[in-house]
């Protein structure tokens, strides 16, 4: 049976660094939506917004999931941070596949976010830590909804990346 299983949250919440450990466990491919968007493209995601509009990268994240959707292998796909909340996505996500939506709180993130992680982050760009905070506490709560509508929701304020993939492996094999 082939499996997805979606990976969202807010931006450097650790979907990728976390796919990559779930897919090692599960033996699942891993997609991770920026990067082979990047790939394709032959551009950042950063450029993309900046020479192409959020509109196309936006049309590109859904063709992508369309694809993903199709496909005969299992799948570990760690989604951008905005996928949830662009028209039917998450709605399209949860028909074909397993949502877990990655939870931490902004003081959590900006944490972990270093100063590359920043750079490369199109709406992060060039904000000190208390701007940073301030503006993804803000932002985060408008994700909130779309971000709810996960099938399953992981805090993962106290767990260790370890606890974090052998919870998530657990999920999947129970919800087959």
């Amino acid at each position: 049976m082939v499996k997805r299983v979606f990976l969202i949250g807010y931006m450097g919440c650790g979907k990728s660094s976390l796919g990559r450990k779930l897919a090692k466990a599960t033996g699942f491919r891993f997609v991770d939506m920026d990067g082979e968007i990047e790939q394709r493209e032959g551009a950042s995601v950063s450029d993309i917004f900046q020479y192409e509009g959020e509109e196309y990268f936006r049309r590109t994240e859904r063709a992508l999931i369309e694809e993903l959707a199709q496909s005969k292998e299992s799948l570990v796909v760690s989604t951008g941070g905005g996928v949830p909340t662009w028209g039917d996505n998450m709605e399209r996500m949860n028909e074909v596949g397993q949502t877990i939506y990655l939870r931490r709180t902004a003081k959590q993130i900006a944490s972990r976010l270093s100063p590359h992680g920043r750079q490369k982050r199109p709406k992060l760009r060039g904000l000190n830590d208390e701007k940073l905070v301030a503006f993804m506490t803000t932002n985060m709560a408008e994700r909130e909804p779309f971000y709810a509508k996960a099938r399953h929701i992981v805090d993962c304020a106290e767990m260790s990346d370890v606890e974090l993939v052998e919870l998530i492996s657990k999920t999947i094999k129970e919800n087959e």
